[in-house]
């Protein structure tokens, strides 16, 4: 009898095992479509004019042009309470959100050895976030946003 319930149980577990369909299929569609996109940006024929002229061509030196953020950038409202910190501006920088203290401070300590002023808030919900720094002004913020996204992608803006 036990051997019969436990060969049950096996071709009950490689059926199931069987019938699991891979989700490969979509993450293969999706490269295939990115490769095709690719291919085709690839294929198209550029056109070269030749030109004879008797003048030297100037060429213009580069220019960098720094725009100011949009005064829709992207931020987050949240009432938040200081844990940690020495107080919050207009906008802030947050870099970490977590839910044990332990997690946040972590990474205020480490921020603070990379030369942040780093701090610790918490929202309604519970949630530590962990901010990098904190400005007056949208366009310091977004500049500092963009520089901590090297070492933190998923750095965003909040709004006080």
């Amino acid at each position: 009898m036990k051997n019969y319930f436990v060969l049950g149980a096996a071709v009950c577990v490689a059926l199931s095992m069987v019938s699991c369909k891979s989700s490969e299929s979509a993450y293969k569609k999706a490269y295939e479509k990115a490769k095709q996109q690719r291919q085709t940006q690839v294929d198209q024929p550029t056109t070269t004019t030749t030109t004879t002229t008797t003048q030297p061509t100037v060429v213009a030196p580069v220019q960098t042009v720094t725009t100011a953020p949009v005064a829709t950038e992207n931020t987050r409202s949240e009432n938040l309470t200081l844990v940690n910190g020495t107080g919050l501006k207009a906008y802030s920088v947050v870099v970490g959100s977590f839910s044990i203290r332990a997690n946040a401070d972590n990474l205020q300590k480490t921020l603070k050895n990379n030369g942040y002023s780093a701090q610790i808030a918490t929202n309604p919900q519970g949630m530590y976030r962990v901010i990098a720094s904190t400005f007056d002004d949208l366009t310091s913020a977004v500049n500092s946003r963009n520089a901590l996204r090297n070492q933190y992608p998923d750095a965003w803006l909040l709004r006080k």
